[in-house]
């Protein structure tokens, strides 16, 4: 009998010379990763510094625009700075606290998603999470356009389409090196963190300490100033308080990073909790006496806004010129803000993916998004979090007024249910030691919490906030949408799992395998009814023709498993037991058969190099694989079921094998 004909790729040549498309796409994200290697978790994980500078530049960032939207707003009181100034460091020392509790209750992450989820209820979690999604693209975007103001204030005469288009290539550049990988993307930016540090340490310190004689000199007087400013404007006890109020709303985006340390503890190096809880300080510190000392700052220089300027580069050019370094620092300092933000918008990347990983996998998103790339990373959601930044981005023109706004209310959103989750578990558990000071901390944050995002959904509603809310809203429909569709699917799979996997079989000695034989490779999933199916319906189309039947299964390695090396072993031990049940399935029924196993990040690939196996055991082999369609199938099935079948066939048309896809109906 003739042998198969010759598998393409298979010569020398060939892997020695890819194609084309795979080069380049190996350089843009680099090399597949060895899922063999016991160690790549260790390596890939983040230690606290990095992890500070992946997710704490988020919060960090926020100082270049969270202080000033918050001194604005005081108009023309500015000494209220210092007030506000503290009421920043209490925050910001609150939240940061609150969210060192729900690491060590929650070490396996998921932030707000998962506290609202199991301590509320799933369609809180659903709305904290697509608060989130919703809060990580606009992170992205107005870290980005915060960026691009910084470094054109240095060049005020050339915003405008040269801002717009700068904005835009950093959002593609950091999608793409965000499919690198994690580590790779921050040890890249890595040396921005450091400049951005050292540059504001000198801004704030220089500026306090230059400013210490006129504030020492002013210091006695400002009470009087205080009322006597409050009372000629009108102002008084409660409108003093008012005025505080908002301008302490309006500067929320100051804390908008805090919760990026929760929701990315998956990445953290073990021990983990204590990985996420010391970054948690780092980003805390930093980020009080950043945004702090910024506000004190303002006050003492009396800085106002020009024209194209940030008010910190109004600050830095004041400082500068006190430090005889009127070009210099300057230009270092607001490189350093507007490269940072660049940084920050790192945190948009790493968890937005995540969250859209975490919300596959309880099927409220397509499940496609909880799936990894070769290089496991959340390829999907991170080009779907990237695509959806630059249309924001777009739709705003890269205004950071606007979008700080639309960024804040969801911010807000899903800290105040966690907040809330929090309140009300230690509340049911004030008998145990410590809860009771826990039940006041996350009592505190919540009414921090609830004060910003209702005082900013009412004073900004018409300047983006109902926009926020309408495009949450509709996330929050079409999740439910979905859910009920993957229900539906699942429940109709159920019923034909009953049917099929109960048919009875007779025993028999099981003829033994015939590489020379006609074979049938069924590739299948775990052990269910839509598996038996397709075996059932090539033994019915082709009665007595195939005398060999090889089981090929591949244990999918997501967002769900890829969690440590004893994960990764525990789906491939079960991945085997489920094929060893067609295996007895097809013996038991007089079949002769075998299976073939892996497990790897995508099916399709996968899949093809263990057909390649078998076609070099089984040179007349034929593959079918089974396919779930509907009555009436559109384009949204396909978006939310995985077409894995015809991606392999596709594959195995390319080698120039057969490859036939069964259809298992779902009325």
């Amino acid at each position: 009998m003739a042998a198969g004909p010759e598998i393409p790729g298979s010569s020398a040549d060939e892997q020695v010379t890819p194609p084309l498309s795979r080069r380049v796409r190996r350089w843009i994200v680099g090399r597949p990763r060895d899922l063999a290697d016991k160690s790549i978790f260790h390596r890939l994980a983040l230690i606290p510094l990095l992890a500070w500078v992946g997710l704490g530049a988020d919060g960090l960032s926020s100082s270049a625009y969270g202080p000033e939207e918050g001194f604005l707003a005081l108009g023309g009181h500015p000494y209220l700075g210092l007030v506000l100034a503290v009421l920043c460091v209490v925050t910001v020392t609150v939240l940061s606290s609150s969210y060192s509790y729900i690491i060590e209750q929650f070490p396996a992450g998921g932030g707000g998603y998962t506290v609202a989820s199991k301590l509320i209820g799933p369609l809180a979690g659903l709305i904290s999470g697509c608060a989130l999604l919703v809060d990580y693209v606009l992170t992205i975007t107005v870290s980005i356009s915060a960026a691009g103001d910084a470094i054109f204030s240095l060049l005020p005469g050339l915003g405008g389409l040269w801002k717009f288009l700068l904005e835009v290539w950093l959002i593609f550049f950091l999608t793409g090196l965000n499919l690198r990988g994690v580590k790779e993307s921050i040890l890249a930016l890595l040396p921005v963190f450091v400049l951005f540090v050292i540059t504001h340490v000198i801004l704030i310190g220089a500026g306090i300490f230059l400013g210490a004689h006129d504030w020492l000199v002013d210091a006695p007087h400002l009470a009087t100033e205080g009322t006597a400013a409050g009372a000629g404007a009108g102002l008084g006890m409660i409108g003093t308080l008012l005025l505080l109020a908002r301008a302490y709303s309006l500067g929320g985006g100051t804390y908008t990073g805090i919760e990026a340390v929760s929701n990315g503890m998956p990445m953290m190096r073990e021990p983990r909790v204590r990985t996420g809880r010391r970054t948690m300080l780092y980003m805390a510190v930093s980020l009080s006496l950043t945004a702090g000392g910024l506000l004190v700052c303002f006050f003492l220089w009396k800085v106002q806004p020009e024209e194209g300027k940030t008010l910190n580069a109004v600050l830095a050019e004041a400082v500068g010129a006190r430090l005889h370094m009127e070009t210099v620092f300057p230009f270092l300092t607001l490189l350093a803000e507007g490269l940072l933000l660049v940084v920050a918008a790192q945190a948009g990347f790493l968890d937005g993916p995540r969250i859209l990983s975490n919300m596959a996998v309880d099927s409220w998103v397509p499940r496609r998004f909880a799936g990894l790339s070769e290089r496991l990373t959340t390829q999907n959601g991170t080009v779907l979090v990237g695509g959806a930044a630059l249309i924001a981005l777009f739709y705003t023109r890269g205004n950071v007024d606007q979008l700080v706004v639309m960024y804040s209310v969801n911010v807000f959103l899903t800290f105040s249910l966690s907040m809330f989750a929090m309140l009300r578990y230690w509340g049911r558990r004030r008998s145990r030691k410590g809860s009771k000071r826990r039940w006041v901390l996350f009592g505190i944050s919540f009414a921090l919490c609830v004060t910003v995002l209702t005082v900013t959904v009412f004073e900004k509603f018409m300047h983006g906030a109902w926009l926020t809310i309408v495009v949450t809203g509709c996330g929050v429909l079409l999740c439910l949408r979905i859910r009920r569709h993957y229900r539906y699917v699942g429940s109709r799979l159920r019923s034909l799992d009953d049917v099929l996997k109960n048919i009875p079989s007779t025993p028999v000695t099981a003829p033994p395998l015939k590489p020379s034989e006609p074979t049938a490779a069924v590739l299948v999933g775990g052990y269910s009814g839509v598996g038996i199916h397709t075996l059932l319906s090539v033994v019915r189309a082709f009665p007595g023709h195939f005398k060999n039947f090889v089981f090929v299964s591949v244990g999918v390695v997501d967002s769900g498993v890829f969690k440590g090396a004893d994960e990764i072993d525990a789906l491939r031990q079960q991945t085997e037991q489920d094929v060893a049940k067609y295996v007895n399935f097809a013996n038991a029924n007089g079949m002769a058969a075998t299976a073939r196993v892996d497990i790897g990040t995508e099916v399709a690939a996968a899949a093809e190099e263990i057909c390649k196996g078998i076609l070099r055991e089984f040179p007349r082999t034929v593959f079918f694989g089974g396919k779930v369609v509907f009555d009436r199938e559109g384009w949204s099935h396909r978006l939310l079921h995985n077409e894995t079948g015809y991606a392999v066939e596709r594959r195995l048309h390319a080698l120039g094998q057969t490859m036939v896809v069964l259809p298992v109906r779902v009325r």
